[in-house]
């Protein structure tokens, strides 16, 4: 016998006198050697038949509760397996230039099938759930695959959303909030005589009607103009929003379009960006800032402004100065000369209680709807479609509030946030399916009623509007 051969026989009867439950395959014709005859034995091994047909069965498993139809072929799943001349199997390829070409083939990023679910929604790696290790993946990669995921659900949803858009007619789409706004327009007369009368049922009908046109033509009229919703022309957009923003609201609209565009719905809930915080007056008790703070808004929005000036250019600040004054200006002038108010401190009462009537639910709506939700660091904040749902909150409708506010600022907040271009109605339009795909796809839909949201911000006060919320890991997505 050849010294290779006897070596070859000390080896196979000491693989068998450790490992007795293997069992020696025979050897096909022409093919002979104890080296031959060990490989065979571990290519019949029961653990090595395990773990092919156990990872292809998770990767299939993985693929079909992702919603992928494809069932991932062995190329993709782990190291490809030739045939042989002899008749047995081996990994990988046989040298360096079908190595070459099987990268080639083969895909350098994992696929959503590569990986199945927990029972707690977060993605798990197989290898690591069944301890073996075909083909190590790096979770970094696997992050960026679960960001192409995360994408193509938005892509999904926004080409629902389009479709929904298409068909709507420009009534939808513009006219009937445009109609909104300018009833308000038509009723300020009204108001105005109103308070003429030394009733005092109508002056309160004067106050009420000044009131509610006030905060549906700043509030409602000055959000739609700085998303340029109001119009489809983009020359008349602009115009709305220095008209509705600077004139009527008393405030820049360079700034505030940037802020809230720019930051509030670029970075939603991310702290030190779009978390809110401008909303916080940690000096303040919870009774003071949620009922005796508000009443002051009509007088800090116009000195906010006037800092704001600053880092604008001169031009545009003269001009947000000049507007400004004419909407203050004018208000003031119509209750001393048409509503006949005598003194100079009357008319400015007056003006103060009119722009200040629903100043508490403006306040209360701009912290319930995120505020104490999940916030995000500014390097690891998710995917737009995760970010506003985890940190987005809908309120219940309210026929007072749908009026003056409009309904992306109450119950269909989420849906503006996720396609902050559409008005108010097709918000309202699009929520039903907004609100069946998210939950399709298990992702959160947040809705609160404002007694509840007010009864916590009142219970954690401190620790949602006096110290920074924790910033929140989600699972999967950071």
């Amino acid at each position: 016998m050849e010294p290779w051969q006897e070596e070859g026989e000390m080896l196979m009867k000491k693989n068998q006198e450790c490992h007795p439950e293997k069992r020696k395959a025979k050897l096909p014709q022409g093919a002979g050697g104890a080296g031959i005859e060990l490989l065979q034995e571990q290519e019949a091994s029961p653990f090595r038949h395990e773990v092919v047909q156990t990872e292809g069965h998770s990767f299939q498993d993985g693929g079909e509760m992702l919603g992928h139809g494809d069932t991932p072929s062995q190329e993709s799943a782990g190291a490809k397996l030739q045939p042989q001349p002899n008749g047995f199997r081996r990994e990988g390829p046989a040298d360096e230039e079908e190595q070459k070409e099987t990268a080639k083939e083969q895909d350098p990023w994992p696929t959503l099938d590569d990986t199945v679910l927990g029972k707690d929604g977060s993605p798990t790696f197989p290898e690591e759930e069944m301890g073996i290790f075909k083909r190590p993946i790096k979770k970094d990669v696997w992050l960026t695959a679960e960001r192409r995921y995360e994408e193509t659900l938005m892509r999904e949803l926004s080409e629902m959303v389009q479709n929904v858009v298409k068909s709507s007619s420009w009534c939808e789409r513009h006219g009937i909030d445009d109609t909104i706004i300018a009833l308000n327009f038509l009723a300020l007369p009204v108001g105005f005589i109103l308070l003429r009368s030394d009733s005092l049922f109508p002056f309160l009908l004067g106050l009420i009607i000044l009131g509610i046109a006030h905060h549906t033509i700043t509030v409602k009229g000055s959000h739609l103009a700085s998303h340029r919703t109001l119009v489809e022309s983009k020359s008349w957009g602009k115009l709305w929003a220095v008209f509705f923003i600077e004139v009527c609201s008393a405030f820049t609209a360079e700034q505030g379009s940037y802020n809230h565009v720019k930051i509030h719905h670029g970075y939603t809930n991310v702290i030190g960006l779009g978390d809110s915080s401008t909303w916080k007056l940690p000096f303040l008790n919870s009774y003071i800032y949620m009922f005796m703070a508000p009443i002051a808004v009509p007088i800090i929005t116009p000195l906010v402004a006037i800092g704001l000036i600053k880092e604008v250019e001169l031009k545009t600040a003269i001009r947000t100065v000049c507007c400004m004054f004419l909407g203050l200006y004018s208000h003031y002038w119509l209750l001393r000369n048409i509503s006949g108010f005598q003194t100079v401190w009357s008319a400015l009462s007056c003006m103060l209680v009119t722009r200040s009537l629903l100043a508490h639910p403006y306040i209360h709506v701009n912290i319930f709807q995120h505020i104490g939700l999940p916030m995000f660091s500014a390097d690891k904040k998710p995917k737009r479609i995760h970010m506003m749902t985890h940190g987005v909150l809908n309120l219940p409708r309210n026929p007072l509030l749908d009026w003056c506010f409009g309904h992306s600022l109450i119950n269909c907040h989420v849906e503006h946030h996720l396609f902050p271009a559409l008005s108010d109605h097709m918000c309202l339009k699009i929520k039903p399916i907004v609100s069946q795909y998210l939950k399709e796809k298990k992702l959160p839909y947040n809705e609160d009623s404002y007694l509840s949201r007010l009864k916590l911000f009142l219970d954690k006060y401190e620790e949602l509007m006096v110290h920074a919320p924790p910033i929140t890991e989600l699972v999967g997505i950071q």
